[in-house]
């Protein structure tokens, strides 16, 4: 069977934008926000395609880059809700509390500047979450 030919647009996602077959430029700039953060470390997922970023090993991102590129953050619950509701591109995948994570699809409807804020909320939830021991040594580790 052909492959979708360039005049039906080629093949189309949740959302209905075109999936490319490599990882996109938003998917390139979310992986080096993830991965630019003060101890975090990349390993890679039960499923290929799919990447564990943790700090002090508690998980603060997974960075889907399979069909529909994605990013499942942590969230503030007050925002969950109003996220969801504002951007078409916010939802939720995974087996994470549906109240404080959120699948943020990367090709949709979602700001790239709103994208980058959510990491970083991400990542400071997590991290103030950490016992004061994993906090001390993570600023040692950015100094």
């Amino acid at each position: 069977m052909p492959g979708p030919s360039k005049r039906s647009g080629g093949t189309r996602g949740k959302y209905g934008k075109p999936v490319s077959s490599g990882a996109s430029k938003r998917a390139a700039a979310a992986k080096t926000l993830l991965e630019a953060k003060p101890g975090a470390i990349a390993s890679s997922g039960p499923i290929k395609g799919v990447t564990l970023h943790k700090v002090m090993g508690k998980m603060f991102a997974i960075l889907i880059l399979r069909s529909e590129e994605s990013v499942i953050l942590k969230c503030d619950p007050d925002l969950v809700e109003i996220l969801r509701e504002k951007y078409e591109g916010v939802g939720h995948k995974s087996h994470l509390d549906k109240r404080f994570w959120i699948d943020v699809q990367l090709n949709a409807d979602v700001p790239a500047a709103e994208i980058k804020h959510l990491i970083q909320r991400s990542y400071e939830l997590v991290c103030a979450g950490l016992t004061r021991k994993q906090q001390a040594e993570l600023a040692a580790l950015s100094s």
